[in-house]
């Protein structure tokens, strides 16, 4: 039972795309950001951007940013909550949709756990979900495996054996890439993943731009769509 005031760590969601906070944000997310100083962000210029799209009375000048990367340890962690005054709230910040999934802002969540301090996840969007109930497959029981191996033998293993869980669970297999290496993540879909598996491509999520469409790997291959570059989530399914 927390008694003591050590501050909130609200989890803030961020946009999938520019321009869309007023379509894809409640406004309880301005509210707790109205009363927030300190905040952790994977990457403080884009956390910067976002709150000034939503056009937060304080000056962007005057709050307090510490970086939180996938290079982070657990002692800089450690010592950024040091620096924040007792009570004081702290927003968590994702490059993209909602902190910790995916994230290294998992690190900072875990250790306000181990401090006492109330963690206060804030609804948004996530390009996992949105991808998962726009694609027409298994919502009953999927799994999440964030990025795949770079290395092109690997990731074709993996693949593989994504592909034979789904065979005998039938469970959603959900995994994302960095949009520059996109195509070659359907590249490698289509040379190991047989003809009945059903592939999701989700792509641009909430933009103008969005692009979602399910079919199988055989009416996939030889009309692939242009993904580089373009934030996208990959779901298959036996």
């Amino acid at each position: 039972m927390k008694t003591e005031n050590k501050g909130r760590l609200y989890l803030i969601p961020n946009v999938l795309a520019p321009g869309t906070s007023a379509q894809v944000l409640p406004p309880q997310i301005k509210i707790c950001i109205e009363d927030t100083d300190y905040y952790f962000a994977e990457e403080i210029r884009t956390a910067r951007r976002f709150l000034s799209e939503l056009k937060i009375s304080k000056p962007i000048e005057s709050l307090f940013f510490f970086q939180v990367s996938k290079d982070t340890k657990a002692e800089e962690i450690k010592s950024f909550f040091a620096q924040i005054p007792a009570g004081k709230n702290i927003g968590m910040i994702s490059e993209a949709g909602c902190p910790g999934i995916a994230d290294p802002g998992a690190m900072a969540v875990e250790y306000a756990h181990k401090t006492g301090m109330e963690v206060y996840p804030l609804v948004g969007p996530s390009s996992i979900l949105l991808a998962l109930i726009a694609s027409g497959l298994n919502g009953q029981s999927f799994e999440f495996h964030g990025y795949l191996p770079i290395q092109k033998g690997e990731r074709l293993s993996t693949i593989r054996d994504l592909e034979s869980e789904s065979r005998k669970t039938r469970k959603t297999q959900i995994f994302m890439e960095t949009p520059y290496r996109n195509n070659q993540m359907l590249e490698a879909i289509m040379e190991v993943c047989a003809g009945p598996t059903r592939l999701c491509l989700a792509a641009n999520l909430t933009s103008a731009e969005q692009y979602i469409e399910t079919r199988k790997i055989i009416d996939w291959r030889g009309d692939l769509p242009d993904l580089h570059k373009k934030p996208a989530i990959f779901l298959l399914q036996v």
